[in-house]
This record gives structure tokens, sequence and C-alpha cells, in this order.
């Protein structure tokens, strides 16, 4: 083994692992011994055989070592389960000169936790040589000293422990001195050179030697000092100390300043030879110096520090007194300072094991922490309580040997709380007592429990009619209280059929934004509207989804001109109507139909004249599209006239259509005429309306017409009869207004001209009205305003126009239109 030391080879420390011992007891303990300075990744021990643990298991159980100290030395390989050097380790760094250096650690291991304690014996190497404080000393020594008489020297200094340090001096050979070195604990004492033969300065004033000191390791170290050895005259009296020790006891807590002790020592000389001066021995360490001051006149020993039990216990310290005369000898007194201990430090929390994440599922009694607590103080001020707050889903148990563990219990949700700043607060039963805290932060990692959801319960979007393949018609959004890819978000369409199609042929959705676009064009006339099933589905194991119904709905455009139904054209080009020349005012000449496939107000119709040639003549009701006459014909109008009706819609723009109607001005004969053949040949049109008209208004209106007739008898018995003209057209009357409400009116108001009031003044109107009964279409128009009177139904009288009032709320609810036909019977005033 001393070869191996000698030949500092690189892969001794392998060889040179000495396991001392491997004991399991109840605690779990191992102890191993290995010498200092080994290289990293040396072999330290088979901690996993020698703890009986399988070394497949190590990474699955969390298996790791802990130190107690701030650095970590040792490390496990969890491939192969040997404890190994980590970082070189430096005996006298680590425990400085103590017999015995030993390094604590703790071994866990979790499912089920397991902590073992390992205690690591660093053994001293002889890797430092004997050190003296100076390389050359001057000693003066009177002539009178007698023989015997001893010299005490400086010591030597070897970091090193036990066989290691210093254990002997040597004193290079002379005639004059020997030497004596007093042994404490088989350790070299401090050397005292030994006078052996009478000084005499005349013949050799000075003398030169050389003190060597050797350790007890392998190999051998030295250290060498030079002592100077001045021959002089000195006192014959050297100092006492009044002690051979000072010892005294101070609390930790002292303050600055503090006298500490007084070291005396006696000369019994006088003069300067009696006076005594003190100073620290030259082997006083530094730290001593820093911590302590010394008088040098009155041997006062103060602190000039602060003490810290848990640094030094205790203070050895050597002051050195000699008196002031010429060649003093100077005397060593030993002061022992001990160092009491009050509660001064606040328990230390150390985490060995941490997990800084957990699930949101986690179970109950899952391990998030292990916790070790210390305290610097004496043991009766080191037991400590800890605790943490009682309102979260966590409890702190005790283990054994001040270890706790932190684990969870209750329900933990991420969306919720989604991480826990833990404050584990730790108090000592010291006085006063001392508390720290410490907080671990835990992130709650989110699981897929949340299935996404929609912003709204459906959703509706609007898309014009006509739109362009592939633009945007609105959106979905939803969410998911989850977070990552939990909470990534899909959007699809379902399997739905509109119309029996697909879906897909009608919209597409974005599967990132949820954003919807039209496959095609849609026509309001076709399709109005229809749903779309969008489902969302999240990214998380297994995934989560949800669905909504969104309806879309066509809005309508106006993009369909009005399609005029009737009157039929002939060849397509114009339509045909024949009007008697003596057609009264209010003569309807035909009736314009049209449709528009649109809706709402590009639905809604209006009909008016386009370019009238006299606009005179006719007009058309802007509702209902009747063309009426305004006036009689006169022999100055053309027998032939093109009437050209437009029919607009209310869209925007308006759209519209035109018919053109000839309509040609027959004598009455000729009117007689084609009214017989009319008759004769009635069309099958004639026929259908007859019987829609009987069946819808004689069927809902027979009790209120017998009543309407019964009053309009009533009203005409009570009248003088005019002779003069026909009765419901007063020539007389009409020439005494200019009033346009004088004009008969069908069931809408007539559109009049701004020029009719000349025209209509300067015609002639005959003065008879006759209905010939065998006519089909109905001739005769309810007349409005007060200038018009009204016809008797059942007897054909003219009924007053003062009547009128109450004759019209009897016909309120009765059609607008009568067939003289219905009648049978001719009308004449």
């Amino acid at each position: 083994m001393a070869c191996l030391l000698n030949s500092r080879v690189p892969l001794w420390p392998v060889l040179y692992v000495i396991l001392t011992s491997v004991s399991e007891s109840v605690s779990g303990n191992i102890r191993y011994s290995i010498p200092e300075e080994l290289e990293l990744g040396a072999f330290v021990g088979n901690i996993v055989k020698d703890l009986g643990l399988d070394v497949k298991h190590l990474l699955e159980r969390r298996f790791r070592i802990a130190s107690e100290s701030n650095k970590q030395h040792l490390t496990v390989n969890l491939k192969t389960g040997f404890l190994q050097i980590k970082e070189k380790i430096d005996r006298e760094q680590l425990c400085e000169q103590v017999l015995s250096c030993v390094l604590m650690l703790e071994a866990m291991i979790d499912n089920p936790l397991q902590i073992y304690r390992i205690e690591v014996d660093i053994l001293d190497i002889n890797d430092h040589a004997p050190v003296f404080r100076r390389s050359e000393v001057d000693l003066e020594i009177s002539e009178l000293t007698p023989l015997g008489t001893s010299f005490p020297l400086d010591s030597a200094a070897d970091p090193d422990a036990g066989t290691n340090s210093v254990r002997s001096y040597q004193l290079s050979s002379n005639e004059y001195f020997g030497l004596k070195s007093q042994s404490e604990g088989g350790e070299a004492g401090v050397p005292e050179l030994v006078l052996q033969r009478q000084l005499d300065r005349e013949q050799e004033p000075t003398h030169r030697l050389t003190l060597t000191a050797f350790d007890g390791g392998h190999p051998e170290r030295f250290g060498t000092i030079q002592i100077k050895i001045i021959v002089v005259d000195a006192n014959d009296n050297a100092p006492v100390c009044q002690q051979n020790i000072y010892q005294v006891t101070t609390a930790e807590t002292t303050p600055r300043d503090t006298l500490i002790v007084k070291v005396t020592a006696v000369d019994k000389d006088e003069g300067l030879n009696g006076e005594v001066i003190y100073a620290f021995s030259d082997h006083t360490p530094d730290k001593v110096r820093q911590i302590f001051s010394l008088e040098a006149a009155t041997g006062e020993i103060r602190l000039t520090s602060i003490l810290d039990f848990e640094e030094t216990h205790s203070y050895q310290i050597s002051v050195q007194a000699k008196d002031r005369g010429p060649h003093p000898v100077a005397v060593y007194c030993k002061i022992l300072i001990i160092v009491t201990d009050i509660n001064d430090n606040s328990p230390e929390i150390i985490t060995t094991s941490t997990s800084s994440t957990i699930p949101e599922n986690a179970s109950p009694d899952t391990t998030v922490a292990v916790l070790r607590i210390t305290d610097r103080d004496s043991e009766n001020t080191a037991d400590v309580h800890c605790r943490i707050p009682t309102d979260i889903p966590f409890k702190l148990i005790t283990s054994f040997n001040n270890y706790y563990t932190l684990i969870t219990q209750g329900d933990i949700d991420r969306e919720n709380v989604p991480e826990y700043n833990i404050t584990i607060i730790c108090t000592d039963t010291g006085n006063p007592p001392l508390s720290t805290t410490k907080t671990i932060r835990v992130l709650v990692t989110d699981i897929n429990d949340n299935a996404p959801r929609f912003t709204q319960p459906s959703f509706t979007v609007y898309v014009t009619e006509n739109n362009v393949i592939g633009a945007s018609i609105g959106a979905v959004s939803g969410f998911d209280p989850d977070s990552n890819q939990n909470s990534e978000l899909s959007y699809s369409l379902l399997d739905s059929q509109i119309h029996g199609l697909p879906a897909f042929t009608f919209v597409s959705i974005n599967a990132v934004s949820g954003e919807l676009s039209a496959h095609q064009s849609f026509d309001f006339e076709h399709l109005t509207s229809f749903d779309v099933h969008v489902g969302v589905r999240d990214s998380g194991s297994p995934p989560l989804s949800s669905n909504v119904t969104v309806n879309v709905i066509i809005v309508d455009q106006n993009d369909n001109a009005p399609v005029i139904v009737s009157p039929s054209t002939i060849k397509g080009s114009a339509a045909g109507d024949n009007i008697p020349r003596s057609a009264e005012p209010g003569y309807l000449v035909a009736k314009v139909t049209a449709t528009d496939a649109d809706s709402g107000l590009n639905a809604q119709l209006v009909y008016q004249l386009y370019q009238p040639t006299d606009e005179s003549l006719f007009t058309v009701a802007p509702e209902t599209g009747e063309l009426w006459t305004i006036r009689h014909f006169t022999r100055k109008d053309p027998v032939r006239t093109k009437v050209v009706v437009l029919v607009r819609d209310n869209g925007t723009p308006s759209l519209s259509s035109t018919i053109t109607i000839n309509v040609s001005v027959q004598d009455d004969t000729t009117e007689n005429a084609s009214n017989i053949a009319t008759l004769g040949k009635s069309g099958p049109w004639k026929w259908d309306l007859k019987f829609f008209l009987m069946i819808l208004f004689g069927t809902t209106s027979f009790v209120l017409l017998l009543a309407i007739l019964f009053l309009g008898i009533k009203v005409c018995k009570g009248r003088d009869y005019i002779d003069s003209g026909f009765c419901c057209w007063n020539t007389s009357y009409l020439s005494q207004t200019s009033s346009r409400h004088g004009i008969q009116k069908a069931s809408v108001n007539l559109q009049i001209p701004s020029n009719y009031t000349q025209t209509y003044e300067n015609a002639t109107l005959p003065q008879q009205f006759h209905c010939d009964p065998a006519m089909n279409d109905f001739m005769f128009l309810k007349l409005h305003g007060s200038a018009g009177s009204m016809i008797d139904l059942k007897t054909g009288t003219c009924v007053a126009a003062i009547n009128e009032e109450s004759f019209i709320s009897a016909r309120k609810n009765t059609t607008n239109e009568v067939r003289c036909a219905l009648l049978k019977m001719s009308w004449k005033c």
C-alpha cells in the first residue's frame, strides 16, 4: 500500500478503496472508508448490492443520494449501482485537522420511500509537508543562562492528520544545544532548545542551527527553519505566568470590544527588566488574531469580531510574555476560551427530492417533495416543527430524523388552480423560537377532461344570394378550458343532407379558424335557408368533441324582373282590346297582372303608364294594374291608341317590364254587334270568372247583400226622380264643379294627369248611361265623393248623393265589382 501511495499512479485509488464496514442495521447505515484525493469516477463501493437493491429498478424508483454539505462529492452510477467520486475530496479542506473525518450521505429510493444513511470515512494521505511560519528566527540568549535552560521554538504545522502530521524534530549537530520535544497524544509537541554547555559571548557570539520537522507519513516529509542564536548578557529572571491555563466561557452573542480575559505574568526584576509585554505566540492562527486582540502592555484580550458557536466551539490561544530588559526571556501563557450556544440560527429546509409538476388526476398520497430539516444550534434548540397552509390539497407528514414528506390529498383541478406555491414554515423550540419558510412551486399538468364548447348554442349566418363561390359567409367559434394540445381545436362538417345532397357540396369549413365558405352560388328563389351541423374536436388523448347547428339564411337580391302574366300578347308583340266610343270615364279597359320571383320589397310591384301619347285619356292603378279611361272619347281621338304599361318593382336597383296594349275605339253599333257576338261565344275564362265570383262573394255576402238592397229601396223611395238625363251622371252637376272627385273610380284611386282638368271641362259628356244586360263584363263602377249618386240594385233607380254615406257604410263589406248580367235587368234613369 505504501508503494501505491508513493507511485501516485492514476489507477491507485481504485485499488486503494477499502470497504471497512458494510453493515445493514435497522436504520439502514452503511460505512465506507476511502483515501482523500481520489480521481473523478473512482470506485467507492457497490452501494446497490450493499443495500440489497436491484440495479434494474434504480431509475424507475428514482434512486439518489444527498450530502449534508453543500457540495456533492459522491454520485451513484444508476447503470452499475457503483458509488463513485464526483468531485475530488480534500480531507484538510473538508475536516481540517480533525482526527476522524466522516462524510455523511443519505440514499433515498421511492415506491416505497426508503432512506439509508451512508457514512464515508475519508482517510488522510501524506500530501503535505511540515511548514514553519518563518524560514529563519533570531534567538537572543544571555551568556549567564544556566545549563538545562529550555527555549521554546516555533512549531511546524502540517495540515495532514494522524501519523501524517508532525511527529518529530531534529536539531543540527552542535556543542551547545540539545533538543527537547513534549509529545502530546503521539504528536510532536513544541520543540524546545536546551542549553547543554555554558555560553561564552567572547569566544563565540553567535550560533547557527537548523531545526527539521518530520511527519510520520510514507514517504516521510519534512520542513526546516534556520535558528540564529545571539549570545548576549541576558536578564537572570524571566516572567512567570500567574496561571498555567486561563479558562473562560463566553456566549456567542458577546458584543465586540468586550474584555474576555486578562493575562498576567510577573517578573522579579526591576525597571525595564521587570516590565512585561505581551504578544500572541508565533504559531497563533490568523483566524484567532482576527477575532481577538491583545493589549501588549496590560495583557487584556478583547473580542474584535463575532463569535459563532456553530463554527468553533472553543479557542486555544498561546500568549508570549517577556520583560523589556536587555536579553529578555519569553514565557508562554495558555488561554482556553469556550463559546456557549444560544438560539441564533433559524431552521434550514433542504429539499432532497421534489417534483415540480403533478398531473391534475394525481391520486391521493402522491409524493411531491421530501424535505430534510436542520438547525445549526445545539441539540436543546434543534427540535423543529413544520407546517403548511390547510386550504390546499396537500399535507405534510413526518418521517424520521427530521425528514418531512409533502404529499397530495383531495382533488386537484388545473382549470381551477393551475399552480400552487406551497409555503412551508418550520419553527424551532428555542427561546425565542426562530422560524424559516420555503416555497415550493408545483405546476399542475393538464389532462383532457373537458370537451370543447361553442360560444353559442346555435349560430345563424346570412348570405346574399348570387354570392361568390369560395367567399366567407360567417364563422363559428369554440373554446376548451384545457391547455396545450388538449385545447387545440379542429372544426369539421358533420355528415348531413341538404335537400338530398351532402352538406359539403354547399359549404366548407376551415378546420383551424372555423370560418365557413360557400361552395356554390345560392339562389334565394330555389333555396331560402338550410342547416349545417358543425363539429369541434380537441387534440387530447382521447380526443373530446361537441357539435352545433348553423342556420344559413339566404338573403334575397333583386335579380328578377317582373313578369307580365296578363293580358296575353298577340304573337308575343302586343295585346289588343276594344272599347266603345260611348265608354264613360272610369271605364275598365284592361287589367295588367304581373308577378315577381323575388320577395319583400323586391317583389312589390308598381304599375304606371310609360310615355303616354295622351295623358288625359287613360290612367292605370299603381297597385292593381287596372287600366281605366279618364274622360269620354271624342271624334278627335284616334281610333287606335297604343298604351304602354310599365311594371317595376321596389328593389335596388329597380327592375321593370312593359306591355303594349293596342286599344281600338269602336262606334256603338259595332260595339253592340260585338257584344252580341261575344255573348254567344263566351270564352271559358269568362265562365271561370263568373263561377269564382259566385262562389267567393255569393256565399259570403248573400245576407249582407239583401240588407244593402233593402236599404237602397228605402232610400230611393224617398227621392224625387230627375227626368233630364242619366241620374248617375248629372251633367249640370258636372258642369258646376272642376273638382277631380267627380270622376268615377274603381277599387283604387285613379292617377289623373295634370292637364286633365282642361280636357275634362271641354269634353261633351253624354246625358245617359246604359247598362246592357247582354254585357258579360262589368261596366258599372262604384262612385266616390259627394258628386256621384248610387244605383239601387233592386229597382234600378238612382239614389241621392246625400244618402251616400249610409249607402256606402252598408256596402263596405260587399264586392266592388258587380256584373250587370247577374241582375238580368236593364237599368235606366
